[in-house]
């Protein structure tokens, strides 16, 4: 018997838009974890229950009877949310977050946690969309994904190894375990550098041009500049300086390319171009 089939184990999902609600739908209709769900919008809540993703609308005071609180929120309302409840979560309830930058957040949340006798785990599930909002969420948006958990104490760790079995159930391909530090550098280049380029590149003028123009290319590149402008505005400032590190290098290569194509440097050129594939090529056969 896994640990949430006993009967006595109940979830609150704060936040249901896109991955909230998605983390309700899963909870509920794959774990059979009743779940309590609350957002800012009341209309959210009561579609959320009609919907069949929530048992219950709830509030803020529902938090004191939950094992697992689970946060759909940006960063700085992620912050905020668990600031004004420490006196109301559990003692020993854990609380996930699941924000796309974990440094700054894991900093000001574990002494918290730790103060009020609840434990804090950073998550980060690797799924999403380019539309947002409970409307977007689905029990299937996990399915085959990476649970990204960054535990650092003792406590932290023995929540991680106690809930890695729930994220299975839910649809996760896999859960990945690294610490804070390391998550954001690699997802500052895995993540939000892809963003940045996105974001530039629609900017030129021949953007409106590409109809009838592109095999796929112009799609594949600029899929991700549409995006919650407020929300990655948070991620990319509480990750700048490994997101500043990736644009440098972007930057340079870029400026190796260009060069080589302002000079006619025929050789020079196909010498990058071959590097840069046979990189893509020998990352393709390392994930087989």
């Amino acid at each position: 018997m896994n640990f949430w089939e006993d009967g006595h184990f109940s979830a609150v999902v704060a936040g249901l838009g896109l991955i909230g609600g998605s983390f309700a739908y899963a909870l509920r209709r794959r774990a059979g974890i009743p779940v309590t769900g609350i957002n800012r919008s009341i209309s959210t809540q009561i579609k959320a229950l009609h919907a069949g993703a929530i048992d219950k609308a709830g509030s803020e005071e529902d938090l004191a009877g939950a094992d697992l609180v689970v946060l759909g929120l940006y960063p700085e309302e992620t912050l905020a949310f668990v600031r004004r409840n420490v006196t109301r979560f559990r003692k020993g309830a854990v609380v996930l977050d699941t924000c796309g930058v974990k440094t700054e957040i894991c900093r000001a949340l574990t002494p918290l946690a730790e103060e009020y006798e609840f434990v804090f785990l950073g998550g980060h599930p690797m799924a999403g969309k380019e539309v947002s909002g409970f409307d977007a969420a689905e029990e299937t948006l996990f399915d085959g994904a990476s649970m990204i958990l960054t535990p650092q104490t003792e406590e932290q760790q023995r929540a991680a190894r106690r809930l890695e079995p729930l994220f299975l159930q839910l649809g996760f391909g896999r859960v990945t375990v690294t610490d804070p530090a390391h998550h954001d550098r690699v997802i500052a280049f895995t993540s939000q550098i892809p963003h940045v380029l996105a974001n530039a590149y629609v900017k030129s003028p021949a953007s409106r041009e590409f109809s009838g123009f592109s095999a796929g290319s112009f799609r594949d590149v600029s899929r991700v500049a549409r995006l919650h402008a407020g929300m990655w505005t948070q991620l990319f400032l509480l990750n700048r300086a490994a997101l500043v590190e990736q644009i440098d290098i972007l930057q340079g290569n870029l400026q190796t390319l260009r060069d080589a194509i302002d000079r006619g440097d025929a050789a020079e050129l196909e010498r990058l171009l071959r590097e840069g594939s046979e990189i893509k090529e020998q990352l393709d056969r390392e994930r087989g």
